[in-house]
């Protein structure tokens, strides 16, 4: 499966910790990331990233368009939900675009980690079947 990571700055902390707790889980999916996540990512657990370019510098509409086509199967976008962000447009797109696709999305640790588990138990297999 096709597994996006994104975070705030402020969050980005978090994902590593998350990425290195469920590193048994990402591990068997194939990674994409905003290009500073991505190598925060990889630099703390060791797992491979494809990283689109950096968030502010389009790597959000990247993701965008990757979700459009149904790329993606899953998205964890740790989000600071205090102090609005100059690109926040660009995040509200992204959720909307889970939405209209039904790709599974995760803004905070808790349904990360519910849907981290749900991936490795297998729940989000019919997300092939509908591709």
């Amino acid at each position: 499966m096709n597994v996006a990571l994104v975070a705030h700055d402020n969050k980005k902390k978090l994902m590593e910790n998350l990425c290195i707790a469920y590193r048994h889980i990402l591990c068997k999916n194939n990674l994409f990331a905003t290009e500073t996540t991505g190598r925060l990512v990889e630099a703390a657990s060791g797992l491979t990233v494809h990283k689109y370019l950096a968030g502010p510098l389009g790597g959000e509409q990247q993701l965008g368009a990757q979700v459009a086509n149904n790329d993606v199967d899953l998205v964890i976008f740790l989000r600071d939900p205090v102090g609005q962000k100059t690109y926040e447009p660009d995040i509200n797109s992204i959720i909307r675009l889970c939405d209209l696709h039904n790709i599974p999305v995760a803004t905070n640790l808790a349904t990360a980690e519910v849907l981290l588990l749900a991936l490795d138990r297998g729940d989000l297999d019919w997300r092939n079947v509908i591709k």
